[in-house]
């Protein structure tokens, strides 16, 4: 916090804290949530989600007849919305025809900051590293020449980026086919957790699909989902 004190000409922690919670400056608010986001991801996080998606909940859906939609709640700097939407390319590889009536993947995030990282869809090296094999790199990014990489636009096409607090209503986000709620609910009390699993599922379609983080469960929400398990991991549909 001491940069955000000394931004902000702040003498204290406790000035700086009740500013905050006051709301008497906005731009010091989201500057103390861009400080207390750790922004942690990789691309094709846990690997199980994403072989789950390609083999048994893709194929479920393939023959829809609207638009795919999906979710990624608390995105980060978009290498999950991504993930998500090579793993669909992949998969019409082999399935031709399927989802021909559009797909539609949402990312979204507390931090306005990832969010603008993550709609320009380009990554240093470092990042590019963390979960990408060069295979996937080649068919999927082109090179720059400061030797960062941009997602392609037949990738890009499909996904978008928007601000959006886990705690506010989600009626304007529209239903889902499939949630990814992953790695962020460990940051919410029980309380507020159940709630926001209660709002996912009233977002998800019919039967629709939630995946969690691996070291996440349902809590108080147990009763609005059930539990799927597969040899490569666990996912929940809506009930």
């Amino acid at each position: 916090m001491l940069p955000l004190m000394h931004r902000f000409a702040t003498s204290d922690i406790d000035s700086l804290i009740n500013n905050v919670i006051s709301q008497r400056e906005l731009v010091l608010t989201q500057a103390a949530l861009e400080a207390m986001t750790t922004n942690e991801t990789l691309w094709f996080r846990d690997n199980y989600p994403f072989e789950i998606l390609r083999t048994t909940v893709l194929p479920q859906l393939a023959q829809k007849q609207d638009k795919l939609r999906i979710w990624s709640a608390a995105s980060s700097t978009g290498q999950e919305a991504y993930s998500i939407a090579m793993t669909i390319a992949e998969f019409l590889k082999t399935h031709r025809g399927a989802f021909n009536r559009g797909i539609e993947i949402i990312g979204t995030d507390l931090s306005t900051a990832v969010i603008k990282t993550a709609s320009a869809g380009t990554y240093e090296t470092l990042s590019l590293n963390r979960g990408l094999n060069d295979d996937i790199k080649r068919r999927y990014f082109t090179l720059n020449s400061d030797q960062s990489m941009t997602i392609n636009a037949d990738i890009r096409k499909w996904v978008s980026f928007r601000h959006f607090n886990l705690t506010s209503s989600f009626a304007s986000l529209g239903k889902f086919d499939i949630v990814f709620c992953r790695n962020v609910l460990i940051y919410f009390d029980a309380e507020r957790k159940t709630v926001i699993l209660q709002d996912i599922s009233a977002c998800l379609q019919s039967e629709g699909t939630l995946l969690l983080g691996a070291s996440e469960s349902l809590g108080g929400a147990s009763d609005k989902f059930k539990m799927i398990i597969q040899p490569t991991g666990l996912y929940y549909r809506k009930v």
